[in-house]
This record gives C-alpha cells, structure tokens and sequence, in this order.
C-alpha cells in the first residue's frame, strides 16, 4: 500500500490529477520452457511480485510516461508510434497495436515502478505490456476481453520490441488465478486452472544476478532452429505443423544423424512437453516430490540440450539439489540469467537459504537473492479514484 500512496501522491505531482491504479503480475512457470513458440504446454501462475501503474487519460493525443523507479520520463504522441530501442517500446508497443485493432483511444499519462526484480525472469515486460493493455480498456471504456488483451501484448512484443516470444508469459499475468497454477495449451489456448497443493512447500526463487534480455540472438536463434526441424521434418511428414506434432521417433529416424545440433533442441522441445503432462499428473496426485523430480529433468534439458542456461544458473541448482530439504530446482524463463525456481520444505527454508547463499557466492563471486513468492490473481484494477 505504500507503494500505491507514492505512486498516486507522484503522479498528482506530475499530472494534477487523481489517477486509476493497476496490478499487473509477473510469473513463474513451474516447468515447460521454450515450449510455448512451439505449440507446447506450459504450467505458469501470477505471482505477488508486479508492476503498478498509476493512469489517466489526455484531452488531447500526447503520451507523457514516467518510469518511477528509473526516473526517466518519455513524451510522444499517438502520432508517431515509433520504436525508441529503450524502455518506452513497451509502451507504446501496445500503445501502437490498440490503433492498428482500430481501438479509438487518445492519450494518457502513465507512471508506473514495480517490485518484480529486474532481469530475473520473471517476465517484467510482459507485466507492464499487460498493464499498459489493461489501463487503455478501462480509461476508454473498450470493452476488450482478457485474451484479446494477452494477444495484442504479445503482438506488441514481437513486432514493436522485436522479441519473439510466446504467448505464455502475457497469459499467465493476465490470467491468473489465486492459489492455482494454469495448464494452457499454447496451440488452441485452451486452459484450466489446478489447484497448487503445497502445504508445508514454498516457491523460492534464486537471483542469479546475471542479467539476460531477451531481445538476443540466442533466443531467436532457438526458435529459427526448432523451426527448422519442422520444416526438415515436414519433408517426411506432411502433416506436422509444429514440434507440438513431433515425437522422438520421428527425430531419432531422421533428424538424429543427419542434424544433430537441431536434433537436440528439438528432443528437449518434445520431451519437455512429456514432462510437463507428467508433471500434471503428479500434482493431481499430490506427489510433488515427482514433480519435483521432473523440474531437475527440466533444468538438465534446457542446459545441455537447449543449451540457454549459463554457469550460474547451473550451480544454483546444483547447490539446490545437495540439500534434501529442496524437493526440486530448475532455470525459469528465457535463460542466459534470471533465477531458479526451487520447491523447498519450509521446515528447511532457513536452512537452505543459508547453505545457497555462501556457497553461491564461494562457488562465483556473485551474491545472490531470495525471494518467496506467492500465487495471486493475474491483470486487475486496484482502485478508480475518478469516473472516467
């Protein structure tokens, strides 16, 4: 709450004016990673770590934005809706695709901080698009649904910021669902909600402290490359559309030999998705020590065979699997930096908490974070001090 007071008390000082206040979450993702471009499945929940923006509209056709916590400030117009290479794009990304979907918007002010950490993976971006989306549909009363929302962030992303992400990270801040994690289906965008049974477990994330941006070449080299084996694979068999399609026969048939390095990133692709369905079906059992199991399969996956980890991160989970306290740890997110995401029995937490943090920093140089997090609701208003 303290942060809302600031927020509003700074945005009156700036724009004279009471503003609406939005939530907007990041995520984790308990286990299926870099399976969403691929038509995959996935198993992500809204966390109580978000970006808060403070929002009003304009009578006229200017954007006057302000980044509390970078306090830095950007001021264009709904007229020129072109990248800037800096932190605004994820503004006016949005901003630009509400007028291509002929939504009849005008300006606004926006001041916006957060307490999701920064390059941790945990989707930050996607928070602030979902925000942004969410504030223009209530300043302007659009009546959008929730998922044409999602969509038009993801659309921001790829074709104003220029990263080629999936659709799971604006799903699951838009989405989500106190105290359940989302199954989502990233081919059909069917989804349900389970229930998060861990009763004496907590999420704890590790910082690695290496900071990653996904706007890299390595991220979009991995979605060319999987790409690729489709199309390899399509000369075999028409009737693939995507890895979603692909089993590992089909890839130690023809793939194997002929393109290891694309057999590879295509066999985590489809074996990772064989993992997250077995991992739902542990959590329906309350056997989260398979899951468990499984999210350390997951980690080896993504740095050996997708190869997006880095040395960091493999040594958290490495720290993470010496204690008998942690039931499961894996990389979360992009990769190349972020954190971990490790499942541990409360009763060892301090524990835990101990051991990682000396030997994180003999083992590197680097400090590392902790941050417990909880499961709450995706995307909301939190309060509309004016009408509108």
């Amino acid at each position: 709450m303290d942060l809302l007071n600031q927020l509003t008390a700074s945005f009156r000082d700036a724009f004279h004016s009471d503003p609406l206040l939005i939530c907007s979450p990041g995520r984790v993702n308990l286990i299926g990673e870099h399976t969403d471009y691929n038509e995959g499945f996935v198993l992500p929940a809204a966390i109580d770590k978000a970006i808060y923006l403070a929002v009003g509209p304009r009578n006229d056709d200017e954007l006057h934005f302000i980044a509390h916590d970078l306090n830095k400030t950007y001021r264009g117009s709904l007229a020129n809706l072109t990248p800037t290479k800096t932190w605004a794009d994820y503004l006016l990304g949005v901003v630009a695709q509400f007028v291509l979907n002929g939504q009849p918007i005008r300006g606004f002010n926006c001041l916006f901080s957060g307490t999701i950490p920064m390059g941790a993976g945990l989707s930050s971006s996607a928070a602030l698009e979902n925000g942004v989306g969410f504030a223009l549909n209530e300043l302007f009363d659009l009546g959008l649904d929730r998922l044409t929302m999602v969509k038009l962030s993801q659309r921001a992303e790829n074709e104003f910021v220029g990263a080629k992400v999936g659709i799971m990270d604006m799903f699951a801040s838009m989405m989500g669902k106190a105290d359940h994690v989302i199954k989502l289906d990233c081919r059909s965008l069917e989804y349900t909600y389970a229930p998060l049974r861990m009763d004496g477990i907590s999420i704890v994330l590790c910082d690695s402290r290496v900071k990653h941006s996904l706007v890299s070449s390595e991220y979009n080299t991995r979605r060319a490359e999987c790409e690729a084996g489709v199309r390899f694979l399509k000369t075999f068999y028409p009737e693939i559309n995507s890895l979603r399609d692909v089993t590992m026969d089909m890839l130690d048939t023809h793939l194997k030999n002929a393109e290891p390095l694309i057999y590879r990133r295509c066999a985590y692709v489809v074996q990772e998705n064989q993992r997250l369905l077995d991992g739902v079906a542990a959590l329906e059992e309350n056997n989260v020590a398979i899951f468990g199991q499984l999210m350390y399969g997951s980690h080896e996956g993504l740095s050996q065979w997708y190869e997006v980890s880095c040395p960091e991160l493999d040594t958290l989970v490495e720290i993470a699997r010496e204690h008998p306290g942690v039931l499961g740890a894996r990389m979360m997110g992009g990769g190349f930096g972020g954190c971990t995401i490790n499942l541990v029995r409360e009763d060892a937490l301090e524990d835990f908490t101990e051991l990682i943090t000396k030997q994180y920093k003999a083992r590197t140089g680097k400090d590392t974070y902790l941050h417990a997090c909880k499961i709450q609701n995706g995307t909301n208003l939190v309060s509309k001090a004016v009408s509108y």
